[in-house]
């Protein structure tokens, strides 16, 4: 993948509180999914929420925690939260990872770049999948 295929968005459709197929089609990588996820400087997911990261300082707890994401929510329900949670809840603070219309404050760095490739949204889908216990 070159740095322009990172850059440009892949399409999906949104299907009620969800988007079912994965973007472009790839699954994604669970240990790879976890690294973005404790990432404080790429997916800065602990900046908001807590979860099952004994080995991460400072968790979050301004979002629901990570812990039991995988059975409170289907894959297509992860992937559109982390695509555009705004779909779902116009007044939410978590960041769209995947989008860049329509967004306020954008760094010049990040002006028409989604925060995430289509592969790592996926990454982090298939790692929150894995997280079953609600603890």
């Amino acid at each position: 993948m070159t740095a322009a295929d990172a850059d440009e968005l892949r399409a999906f459709k949104v299907t009620g509180d969800a988007i079912v197929e994965p973007l472009g089609g790839a699954r994604g990588d669970v240990a790879r999914g976890r690294a973005i996820v404790v990432d404080r400087q790429k997916g800065l997911c602990l900046l908001c929420h807590t979860g099952p990261f004994p080995d991460q300082r400072f968790q979050g707890t301004l979002a629901p925690t990570l812990a039991g994401a995988g059975a409170r929510w289907t894959e297509g329900q992860l992937r559109l939260r982390l695509v555009d949670s705004a779909k779902l809840n116009p007044a939410t603070i978590m960041p769209s990872y995947y989008r860049t219309e329509g967004l306020t404050r954008v760094g010049a760095a990040w002006q028409n770049k989604p925060v995430l490739t289509a592969q790592e949204v996926e990454d982090v889908v298939a790692f929150l999948a894995t997280l079953k216990d609600p603890q």
